[in-house]
């Protein structure tokens, strides 16, 4: 026994690294992939109840880009009752806008927080939702295999 893992705290490894279970191990890599994919599943569904609650109640309007940032785009518009709305949440769906760009927009006439490119809904999201699922899955996966076939043995 060499005088580092001698002397090595309890409870610790000659690396310094606190040892995880082999079972606990397995089933975290395990649990990983599922959690990704309620989270992508969830987000989805939410994206199609916002788009549900805009199609019961559609307000039109013509809505004004005025920051395009990677979490959320910013838009102005005025509501029938000539009211200005500026979300705090941005547009849905907004790739491709530019600041300063006009754009045609539906809203829900209840909640004019909720505001989407005219013509666009959660569909767009099947995509990219699709491509994360299949790397995950393809990549993730087997290689939780490998690591749970390696800790076996």
């Amino acid at each position: 026994m060499t005088l580092r893992a001698r002397f090595a705290p309890a409870g610790r490894l000659a690396t310094g690294r606190l040892p995880l279970p082999r079972g606990r191990l397995s089933w975290a890599l395990a649990a990983v992939p599922l959690v990704i994919t309620a989270a992508v599943v969830l987000a989805l569904a939410g994206a199609a109840r916002d788009d549900a609650h805009i199609d019961a109640r559609t307000g039109h309007a013509t809505a004004q880009v005025l920051a395009v940032g990677s979490m959320r785009t910013v838009v102005q518009f005025a509501g029938p009752n000539g009211e200005v709305y500026s979300p705090d949440e941005g547009l849905a769906y907004p790739s491709g806008l530019q600041v300063g760009q006009l754009v045609r927009a539906e809203y829900d006439l209840a909640d004019p927080e909720e505001v989407r490119v005219e013509g666009r809904s959660w569909t767009i999201g099947l995509g990219p939702a699709s491509v994360t699922l299949l790397v995950l899955w393809v990549v993730l996966v087997p290689a939780g295999y490998a690591v749970r076939r390696r800790l076996r043995s």
